[in-house]
């Protein structure tokens, strides 16, 4: 093998690893730090916004409450990223639908009274899962629905 041909070969190698490390996560990631009750932060530094669901803003009612369930629920933890039909909002944050094993943390945020289900199209598939969550949470005065 000549000289060229190696520089060739190792050249291209270089340049399909960072096409791969540049690469949107998908599949299972690590949380390293949660925002609040519908955001987190992955390895690689992205931001990932719950499809789906609203939680209360800092300052809010139930902001902390929403906040430290979302902790417990995911922070360090790895978690499956399921992307709809978005990728990112106007933010540049990855819209995703976030699982720990079986277990639909947009749901179960939720179920548990600490956001709201609310619609963003085109990004609706689990929409209907969503809300009849909310109406479980509403109805036993959970969270937001004291």
């Amino acid at each position: 093998m000549s000289f060229r041909s190696g520089f060739v070969i190792l050249l291209l190698l270089t340049v399909s690893l960072l096409s791969l490390a540049c690469q949107k996560p998908s599949g299972t990631t690590t949380v390293t730090r949660v925002i609040d009750g519908d955001t987190i932060i992955i390895e690689g530094g992205y931001h990932v916004r719950y499809i789906g669901i609203d939680a209360p803003e800092s300052g809010d009612f139930y902001y902390l409450e929403a906040k430290q369930i979302n902790e417990g629920l995911v922070a360090g933890k790895n978690v499956r990223l399921e992307r709809d039909i978005s990728d990112k909002d106007s933010y540049g944050r990855l819209l995703r639908y976030v699982y720990i094993g079986d277990d639909f943390i947009n749901a179960e945020i939720v179920r548990q009274g600490c956001a709201w289900a609310i619609a963003y199209p085109p990004d609706v598939k689990y929409q209907v899962y969503l809300e009849a969550m909310e109406k479980e949470s509403r109805q036993s005065k959970l969270g937001i629905w004291r």
